[in-house]
């Protein structure tokens, strides 16, 4: 014979483990969690991204053990997390640029179709096109007039190949006739660093604070931007697209995915302590000062983005003939 109150006590038992998402019934996360930043310190991933790591710590109840591995625009720090083991302890905060630009200008040691979980964007970044002090124009038509009439004497310095400044540069190049001469960097901070030496004339950069900083003080001049809209910090700068150069238009998107095979019921989990702490009065402010902007989608919504930018990407490269 059944015991009625034992019978009701394990059914009401497992209506609630039942009506409790996955991720609730589970021990993740029991120990640290480690997030690569596939870049060198300093950039703007660090200086929004490490503020959102450190609330989702919180949230989570297990620190957030912040790597910067550079290299190669971001694909190295790219395929170490890309070849961890898929249990919610290795993630990357990245510049979608490894898993849509690069893998179709070089050889990679990783898939993004078949070894990526895509798991929540952070937010979109303007690019500034910047002019060092080492650049005696005064505007944008200034700099493509020289670079037009005087080919290979401009050096215009990106976060490196692959990189969405480095595709901008070739398609700036392609669509204008101007030459410039590349100049590729493992990340932004030393970039930052030989511009206010003036090692080279044109770099491009997202808004963070180093930037901002040094633009407000004249050492760093924004002479064009990118994105939807102007930049709200810089509303009387032009966008690349009010130059006719809509191609090269390019916004930097930057997000958290991890190894592919990682536990749906974790990536969830992730996704919403990602969009709970972006939608945070520190993290809004911290968007806004440096004009950049969060954004809201699920993993599914996310993964469907990067696929339709990858398309968006081969299609530039091929019709650019962008070639390393």
């Amino acid at each position: 014979m059944i015991d009625r109150r034992l019978f009701l006590s394990r059914s009401t038992a497992l209506c609630t483990a039942a009506a409790l998402p996955a991720w609730a019934q589970s021990p993740w996360p029991a120990r640290p969690i480690r997030v690569v930043i596939p870049y060198a310190a300093g950039g703007v991933t660090d200086s929004v991204g490490r503020r959102l790591i450190d609330q989702m710590a919180q949230a989570l109840g297990q620190p957030m053990v912040v790597e910067n591995k550079g290299g190669a625009g971001g694909t190295v720090g790219m395929a170490e997390v890309l070849k961890a083991a898929p249990d919610g302890y290795t993630l990357a905060l990245t510049a979608i640029s490894p898993l849509t630009l690069s893998p179709h200008l070089m050889k990679l040691p990783y898939d993004p179709a078949k070894d990526v979980v895509a798991v929540a964007p952070m937010m979109y970044s303007p690019v500034y096109l910047l002019a060092t002090p080492a650049f005696q124009g005064k505007s944008w038509e200034d700099l493509i007039v020289q670079a037009k009439a005087q080919p290979g004497t401009i050096r215009f310095a990106t976060s490196g190949v692959g990189s969405v400044g480095h595709i901008m540069l070739e398609q700036i190049q392609h669509q204008t006739g101007a030459q410039f001469v590349h100049v590729p960097y493992k990340g932004v901070g030393q970039t930052v660093n030989d511009a206010v030496g003036g090692h080279f004339e044109i770099m491009t950069g997202n808004p963070y604070g180093t930037i901002n900083g040094l633009i407000t003080q004249g050492k760093l001049r924004v002479l064009a931007t990118t994105g939807p809209q102007r930049a709200p910090n810089q509303p009387q700068i032009p966008t690349l697209a009010e130059k006719g150069l809509a191609a090269a238009n390019i916004t930097s998107l930057f997000g958290f995915v991890a190894p592919a095979r990682t536990a749906s019921d974790v990536v969830q989990r992730l996704s919403s302590v990602v969009q709970a702490q972006l939608a945070t009065p520190a993290i809004q402010e911290a968007l806004r000062s440096t004009d950049n902007v969060g954004l809201q989608m699920s993993p599914a919504e996310f993964g469907n983005l990067l696929q339709q930018e990858s398309r968006a990407n081969a299609d530039i490269i091929r019709k650019a003939r962008i070639t390393l």
